[in-house]
């Protein structure tokens, strides 16, 4: 015999009982044939694959099969999205907002979402051509925010027609930083006095090395708070973002400090000094993944033709709110005027960990007043440098269709090929990245020095929205109906 929950509760859910006896119990109450998990078969494997929509859906509720294992059981995983969503509308009301239908889930499956019901759309705007290095590129943003696309392309016109920006990459190292427990603060003393001694670098880096074929160990250094030790190590990862590849690494060199220390205990591979997907001033003193300067010079004359207001005005506005306003605030990083704004857009267009905005976003943007080669006043310095932008051309979201036609369209799409030098892809969407935010600040500070945010932001970003469409259709069927009768008149 074997048991099978139908769709509905006493008797067929609750009765254990042979196959023919429960398709039987089924009939009599009016309910559906009971799924092939219940064929009289000596317990032979489901065949959900043949089943109809329906009945897999009652198989998930009644825990014959789970919700997260649908993809696997049907073989076809929009199938699976569609038997899901029938099972939420259940429970939430419709998902017809939500569409689901001709999205590439083969490929998310098991690598970059679970429990898929559908996907979110956002429109993508392009801001370009930036002239960053005296290369004409083109940046990809994602956003809902209306006038953050225009704002930052009012700036990249204003960069370009300067002559353009400049910037590099001045450290680019991943980091890792595993918490390690020591039977005393003596031990923890000696485990960071042993990792730091130059003599026992070389078999550090032997043992993390022996682990990738892209990832090269860069430094290595020790926190240590009583009996805890916090090894912050950092790594060359290539063209990708670099996580997985460094905490691979950061196990093997864990091996080798066993050796040396028996009793310490990996409390976890991350311990919070890494330090990744919150704000931190290690971040943003010592830097992770890349770390990016740019710079321009913004001519008066296209300062007050393009932007609309004068450099010393701009400068003025800069200094009071991302240096006084920023440490009044007490803010660690954030001396910019929305940095993470950029950031963000881009983030989400290319691929890249959304949740990674929070330190990628570090950036300090100035603003100065400099010597003029001309007439019309002193020209504009503008530079940003942020110490921690973390973005990968491979892995993650970056091989999604719509995310790596956004990569192409920045050149930098994949691992970087002969006669570029692994790494160099990842590097220019930092370069990229960072440049974009520049133009964000010009713009920003632009309007604000001319008292412009408030009237741009409610002429773009306060338009009348359409009707949801059940109450479209019920505006229009009450148009349809002639206009009641006056009080007291006859129908």
């Amino acid at each position: 015999p074997s048991s099978h929950s139908c769709h509905t509760p006493d008797p067929c859910r609750t009765i254990t009982m042979a196959a023919s006896t429960d398709a039987a119990m089924c009939a009599k109450e009016g309910l559906p044939p009971a799924p092939a998990a219940a064929a009289a078969s000596g317990g032979a494997k489901p065949d959900y694959v043949h089943m109809s929509d329906e009945e897999v859906a009652e198989a998930v509720k009644a825990g014959a099969l789970k919700d997260h294992a649908l993809e696997k059981a049907l073989g076809d995983c929009e199938r699976a999205v569609a038997v899901r969503r029938r099972l939420v509308e259940e429970r939430v009301g419709s998902l017809d907002g939500l569409p689901y239908e001709g999205y590439c889930y083969d490929q998310i499956n098991g690598a970059n979402c679970e429990i898929v019901i559908g996907y979110v759309q956002i429109p993508t705007g392009l801001v370009g051509p930036l002239t960053l290095d005296n290369e004409p590129v083109y940046i990809p943003m994602a956003t809902t925010e209306g006038c953050l696309v225009a704002s930052t392309q009012r700036g990249a016109k204003a960069i370009s027609e300067g002559g353009g920006a400049a910037s590099v990459v001045v450290k680019d190292g991943i980091t890792r930083a595993p918490a390690m427990l020591l039977p005393t603060a003596m031990a923890a003393a000696q485990l960071k006095l042993w990792v730091e001694d130059e003599a026992n670098w070389a078999a550090i880096q032997e043992a993390f090395n022996s682990t990738t074929n892209f990832g090269k160990i860069k430094s290595v250094s020790v926190a240590v708070a009583g009996r805890n030790a916090f090894m912050r190590v950092a790594c060359f990862s290539g063209d990708a973002m670099g996580m997985n590849m460094i905490s691979k690494g950061c196990l093997k060199v864990m091996d080798l400090l066993y050796e040396q220390f028996p009793e310490m205990r990996l409390i976890s591979i991350s311990g919070n000094y890494c330090a990744d997907k919150k704000p931190a001033a290690v971040n943003w003193i010592e830097g992770r993944g890349k770390s990016v300067v740019v710079e321009a010079v913004i001519p008066s004359a296209v300062v007050k033709k393009t932007l609309k207001t004068s450099v010393p005005a701009l400068v003025d506005v800069a200094m009071r709110k991302n240096l006084v306003g920023s440490a009044m605030a007490g803010s660690v990083g954030g001396n910019n005027a929305h940095a993470a704004n950029i950031v963000a857009a881009v983030f989400l267009a290319t691929g890249q960990d959304p949740a990674q905005v929070i330190e990628s976003s570090n950036c300090i943007t100035l603003l100065e007043a400099i010597d003029s080669d001309g007439e019309g006043g002193p020209d504009l310095h503008i530079s940003c440098s942020m110490p921690s932008i973390e973005v990968g051309t491979v892995g993650g979201g970056t091989s999604l269709p719509a995310q790596a036609q956004c990569l192409d369209i920045m050149g930098v799409r994949g691992a970087s090929r002969a006669p570029k030098n692994p790494g160099d892809n990842a590097q220019k969407l930092g370069r990229m990245v960072a440049a974009a935010v520049m133009a964000g600040e010009l713009s920003l500070l632009s309007a604000l020095a001319a008292n412009e945010l408030v009237k741009a932001h409610m002429q773009h970003n306060r338009k009348p929205q359409p009707a949801a469409p059940a109450a479209a259709a019920a505006e229009a069927a009450a148009a349809s109906q002639p206009p009641p009768p006056p009080p007291g008149a006859t129908p």
